[in-house]
């Protein structure tokens, strides 16, 4: 599909995941809306009404053969390159070492993207900042053992907990106040789409919570009684 081998691994993954899909039509749209690609943009490169792309996206329209998907994502990979090449990088990092189990506990795509308020309630969460962006889209989340992680992740490491798109919830376990997780996301200077601390903190330090301000990041609290119960409601949403 593609010379560069990175192209080819990247090409290759999400053709794989779009004919596997139980939905394709859907997995589609979900790759790009992560690529950031307009249903417009998309119909332009292949040729074919915007229309086409919606009825494909819904499932309005069988789906696409073999020929066709592959041409989405040679779409959607040269599109991400002309814009900087940020998907790209991401997948090079999830190909590279994998982070340490003992740090990164899960880390997972969604099915469709989900807003905020839906991960709000799946964690019972409950809202420390900005409670009036939980309405963007996430596409996936991490959860992370923040004391390991801030004392032992280099910041090429911390990069890679944002697995295919920086737009999805960071989930921190083992937080007693807040004020390390949000320091560590202010230094490393990538903005997660939303954090989620969950531990035996009662209230959020005032410093994690201005960062969150500053970010323009919602930020919530989990009130779900253990790391595995957390675990296990957000894979209802994933892959």
């Amino acid at each position: 599909m593609f010379k560069d081998p990175i192209r080819e691994r990247v090409g290759r993954w999400i053709a794989g995941d779009i004919a596997l899909s139980e939905d394709p039509g859907g997995a589609i749209k979900r790759w790009r809306e992560i690529f950031g690609m307009s249903q417009t943009s998309l119909a332009e490169v292949l040729g074919i009404s915007p229309s086409v792309i919606s009825d494909y996206e819904a499932g309005r329209r069988k789906s696409p053969g073999v020929g066709t998907v592959r041409r989405i994502v040679e779409a959607f990979v040269e599109f991400d390159e002309q814009h900087g090449g940020k998907v790209k990088r991401a997948f090079a990092h999830m190909f590279g070492t994998q982070l340490p189990p003992d740090i990164v506990l899960d880390i997972r795509e969604f099915k469709e993207p989900v807003d905020g308020r839906t991960i709000c309630e799946v964690v019972a969460g409950e809202v420390a900042a900005n409670e009036e962006l939980l309405d963007q889209k996430l596409f996936g989340y991490t959860v992370i053992d923040s004391y390991k992680a801030v004392l032992g992740l280099s910041a090429d490491e911390f990069t890679r907990l944002y697995g295919l798109t920086t737009e999805r919830a960071l989930v921190f376990t083992g937080v007693t106040t807040g004020r390390s997780p949000m320091v560590a996301i202010k230094v490393i200077g990538i903005t997660p789409g939303m954090v989620v601390l969950h531990g035996s903190l009662q209230t959020v330090d005032p410093l994690g919570i201005k960062i969150a301000e500053i970010l323009r990041m919602p930020l919530v609290v989990s009130r779900l009684p253990s790391v595995s119960d957390l675990i296990e409601k957000l894979r209802k949403c994933a892959i």
